[in-house]
């Protein structure tokens, strides 16, 4: 696992990349292939990211996946044929045994991360748990999720900053949160792209600001984040899900050669 515990902070920082969804069972394996070997040539350890259900979606005829079964076995695929970890979200109590058998890390999602059955089932698996914090929760509060999986028996805790809610209809985030966060005793990532998401909309489809991608990323390393969290795409226009906040595929590498840069020079 790239990620050793008990944590200690490491120099470089970590990427957590993909689509926003397991929206079929090839092209998956085609955008990790592409993110692993950027990685590997920039020396940046990786974690490949998909959903394989989307649960939290604003309209009833959202793509939300194309099964569970299905979509699980191409995140195995993945893992084994690559040899990378893999990162996914689960929404139950229920799901956290199913998903651990393929995921290195389990995800909470922000919305859920005051869910006491949820958190302990996580930390039951004795994988990574990775919790997002909630749009409407501070920094200093995520403390209690962090106990709450370590008094369950699992050390290995991560928090997500992903932004806090502005009115109805927007996102800021303050970069106060990472070194809080981090006084955990825990590393912090940044989501730079759920973080531009503009929520609530009339149409019921999310939107975002996706040419602020850049801007987001390189203040976190700036502000000391230990990871980046980013849902990229070969296509955002024609993703099933949350396309309208992903990076194109073909501008993450110069963006983490940018953060490389800020990172070094810090």
């Amino acid at each position: 696992m790239m990620i050793a515990y008990p944590y200690k902070k490491d120099r470089r920082f970590f990427l957590l990349a993909g689509p926003c969804v397991i929206e079929d069972e090839s092209a998956p394996l085609r955008v990790a292939e592409q993110l692993a070997e950027t990685c590997q040539r920039l020396g940046i350890p990786f974690v490949f990211k998909a959903s394989y259900r989307k649960a939290n979606r604003s309209r009833l005829d959202s793509f939300t996946g194309i099964g569970d079964e299905k979509a699980l076995k191409v995140l195995e695929k993945v893992r084994e044929s690559l040899g990378i970890p893999v990162v996914t979200d689960i929404h139950a109590p229920e799901e956290a045994a199913m998903a651990a058998q393929v995921a290195d890390i389990l995800q909470i999602p922000a919305f859920l991360c005051r869910q006491t059955d949820l958190l302990v089932a996580a930390a039951k698996t004795g994988k990574v748990v990775n919790v997002k914090k909630g749009q409407f929760v501070s920094g200093e509060s995520m403390g209690f999720a962090v106990e709450k999986v370590r008094r369950s028996g699992n050390d290995k805790v991560m928090l997500t900053e992903r932004g806090s809610m502005f009115g109805y209809q927007d996102l800021v985030v303050d970069y106060r949160n990472i070194p809080v966060m981090q006084g955990f005793n825990v590393p912090v990532v940044l989501d730079v792209t759920h973080s531009l998401q503009q929520p609530n909309q009339t149409s019921g489809v999310t939107g975002g600001r996706p040419e602020l991608i850049a801007v987001m990323a390189k203040a976190g390393i700036a502000a000391g984040a230990d990871g980046i969290f980013m849902e990229t795409h070969p296509d955002p226009a024609h993703a099933k899900s949350d396309g309208a906040n992903m990076l194109p595929l073909d501008k993450v590498e110069p963006l983490l050669r940018q953060l490389i840069a800020i990172r070094e020079a810090l």
